[in-house]
């Protein structure tokens, strides 16, 4: 398959995912290293496709299927409070898009997440396990934000009251 059209194809297969696809799995599906599918990633985003990058794999940016809110939260936590503030999100039915903390010299960074489940959650728990690497919080004493996009202004504000309550809000 010459480049141009695997990069189409790899972009078809984004496109019908509802879940992210491992640069792992495309480089098995086209018996390519997962370093090229990596290139052909960046390649597709310098051609102006909004390809997001999460620690599960890639996903094509739409349109949500259905409404919801986009809120900003603030927390501040220690490393064994991570699990209570990413559970008290999704059990009310958000799901917590990213993480961002102020770098003083790189300004802001921002991790993708799209963590929606208990299970989404307890998977990127095992990662950060397994991992040497620190979250992004650290970088900042444990302060930072999340993207939440919730189903409604009322399952938001009930995240709000659980983190409060957990003292893991920051401000509202």
């Amino acid at each position: 398959m010459q480049n141009d059209a695997r990069r189409a194809d790899i972009l078809t297969q984004l496109s019908k995912s509802q879940k992210p696809v491992s640069a792992t799995a495309l480089a098995e599906k086209y018996h390519l290293s997962r370093q090229s599918i990596v290139g052909d990633i960046a390649l597709l985003r310098a051609a102006g496709n909004d390809i997001i990058a999460t620690s599960r794999g890639y996903l094509l940016a739409t349109p949500p299927k259905v409404p919801f809110l986009e809120k900003t939260i603030a927390c501040r936590h220690n490393a064994a409070a991570m699990r209570e503030e990413l559970y008290i999100a999704v059990d009310e039915g958000c799901t917590v898009a990213d993480v961002v903390v102020e770098h003083p010299l790189y300004g802001e960074l921002r991790g993708q997440l799209q963590l929606a489940t208990r299970h989404e959650v307890n998977e990127f728990l095992a990662r950060c396990g397994a991992s040497e690497a620190l979250p992004l919080s650290f970088l900042t004493s444990g302060i930072h934000l999340h993207t939440l996009l919730c189903p409604d202004e009322a399952s938001y504000e009930r995240v709000a009251k659980r983190l409060r309550a957990a003292g893991i809000l920051l401000s509202d």
